[in-house]
């Protein structure tokens, strides 16, 4: 019984939730790309039934034969059994005590690949056992090759990111339907690029043996992985790893009859649609367009013309980039596109940019769509992992973790050296049908939601708070003194910003709520309500609706509401 209650297996269990997460955005940053000359990667877990908590593993020696039950990510249903290796890692998250660290993001793929019994490995395990069993992204790239020929795949199409200090890799995976195993591909990221996917694979011609960029013609920038290939590990110079048959596979179920060098995984696994377009790989059109000129050419591909110009796997930034622009990137809700999510009447007299769902709608016969932006309400959680390779791996991991909306969240620092999650993100301390009073989950949704009635205004409140604290860390991080930093002083670090910005955050609550009570904006200095000298509250402002809202008020009841 104790193998079984394992504490892997009480860590996989908190993972998952009643659904899986299938709409999640992660973007990837090589350390050419970044101010400082970490690696970094981003992942926003959207799901509506997604509670937001940072799980722990620690690490952990096993006896030969010491067997590890896996259960499947999403609905907890017991898959296999696997053996543990003699050593697994400290894992903080999403990030390993090698600084390793992964997201995904979800595509599904092929409906012909589809079978509701599958046996295997499934997508969330498969990042967890790469973290506790690998120090970089191509020991993870082995490890999760070797799961997966060993014991089979169950899931769909999933896009995995990975970084480590030195690199970033985009790989994508699906499952071979009643055939075990997956066909997959997995790419480095050039130096001084950066990537991104959304629920859409990303990966279309890649180098291959036939191709352009073989060995035989000097590039030696691919590897087939047929077997263990443990080399690749130790070969820098391969930048493209995949499966054997990730080509002749698709040949034998008649998806792809053309040369060898022009098969392209994305178009063939998970063939773009408008909704991969518009509300997939827009998300990534965002991104780039805020870092990078001459986007505006793939704009149209990314508002869901799959015939227009299609969105590069990556692109090169017109400038460095810092961690706190990270932040920013997942706070995007399309400003300055045509998908403007503040700008169009959804959003309402105060310019929120939140749709409820369902997201697709019909009027008069026709089809509608609300936009699907990398910040949204339903996200339980999200993180941007650091890569440090100038410091100790203890210190120099750091997953700045935040739960709820990207845009009114606050990224807190959490070394991947830490042996305590600190209370407020810790696992079991409430959950989606829970309250606690002591949660970030719970206080962050409150102001949140809170929030949206008065989004223009009030989130600037959120902001101010968000801003300071964010960047007083970042600061912190950077003049941080590392030469004897043990565990219980990193547990104490992360554990006392933890509680300054859940300090933080209550203050905000009590403000927005005394400031901002039934649709008044009382008069306030430095979070103090200001009253008049006799004690009385000054009169609040209560500024218009704006003109446009009035008109549409008129033209829908301008009759009943007319003054006589």
């Amino acid at each position: 019984m104790k193998k079984v209650l394992s504490a892997f297996v009480v860590f996989s269990l908190a993972l998952c939730c009643a659904e899986r997460a299938a709409a999640c955005t992660n973007f990837l940053f090589s350390k050419g790309s970044t101010v400082d000359g970490s690696t970094m990667i981003t992942y926003a877990a959207d799901s509506h039934t997604r509670y937001g908590q940072l799980r722990y593993c620690p690490a952990a020696d096993h006896k030969p034969g010491e067997m590890l039950p896996i259960y499947d990510y999403g609905s907890l249903k017991y898959l296999l059994s696997i053996p543990q290796p003699a050593h697994t890692y400290n894992v903080v998250g999403f990030i390993n005590e090698h600084q390793l660290a992964i997201g995904e993001t979800t595509w599904g793929g092929r409906p012909e690949l589809e079978h509701g019994n599958k046996s295997g490995i499934d997508y969330g395990n498969l990042i967890y056992l790469a973290l506790q069993r690998a120090r970089n992204c191509r020991e993870a790239i082995v490890v999760m090759d070797q799961l997966t020929r060993a014991y089979g795949y169950c899931n769909g199409g999933e896009s995995f990111s990975l970084a480590d200090p030195e690199e970033v890799w985009i790989y994508e995976i699906i499952d071979k339907g009643d055939e075990q195993g997956a066909v997959w591909v997995a790419r480095r990221v050039p130096e001084g690029y950066v990537c991104g996917h959304a629920n859409q694979a990303r990966i279309t011609q890649f180098p291959q043996e036939q191709g352009r960029f073989s060995k035989a013609r000097g590039r030696g920038l691919h590897r087939v992985l047929s077997s263990d290939h443990l080399d690749f590990v130790d070969e820098p110079e391969v930048e493209c790893v995949y499966s054997a048959d990730v080509v002749s596979f698709a040949r034998g179920r008649g998806w792809y009859d053309g040369r060898d060098a022009d098969f392209s995984f994305a178009d063939t696994y998970n063939p773009i649609t408008f909704s991969g377009a518009r509300a997939c790989d827009a998300r990534v059109y965002a991104m780039f367009n805020r870092v990078a000129p001459d986007m505006k050419r793939y704009e149209a591909y990314a508002m869901g013309d799959i015939r227009a110009e299609r969105l590069p796997l990556w692109v090169k930034p017109d400038h460095k980039i810092s961690p706190l622009e990270v932040m920013a990137l997942m706070r995007d809700h399309y400003e300055g596109t045509p998908m403007d999510m503040t700008q169009d009447v959804g959003a309402g007299p105060f310019h929120c940019p939140y749709r409820w769902r369902p997201m697709d709608f019909e009027v008069d016969g026709k089809q509608y769509i609300h936009e699907r932006a990398i910040s949204t309400q339903q996200t339980g959680f999200s993180f941007v992992a650091q890569c440090r390779g100038w410091l100790p791996d203890a210190v120099g991991g750091v997953l700045w973790f935040g739960v709820d909306d990207t845009y009114s969240t606050c990224y807190c620092p959490m070394f991947c050296g830490l042996t305590q999650v600190p209370l407020c993100f810790r696992y079991g301390n409430g959950s989606m049908s829970q309250y606690s009073e002591t949660a970030a989950f719970w206080l962050f949704n409150r102001i949140s939601n809170f929030c949206y009635l008065r989004y223009d205004v009030m989130i600037k409140e959120v902001q101010k708070v968000q801003q300071r604290l964010e960047s007083g860390w970042a600061r912190q991080l950077e003049s941080m003194a590392v030469s004897a930093v043990g565990a219980s002083e990193l547990n104490a670090l992360s554990a006392g910003w933890a509680d300054e910005m859940m300090s933080e955050w209550r203050q905000l609550d009590i403000l927005l709520l005394t400031k901002y009570i039934d649709g008044n904006i009382k008069q306030e200095q430095d979070g103090r309500i200001l009253t008049t000298p006799e004690g009385v509250v000054r009169y609040p402002a209560q500024p218009k609706y704006p003109d446009w809202y009035y008109r549409a008020i008129v033209q829908d009841r301008g009759e009943v509401l007319r003054v006589r």
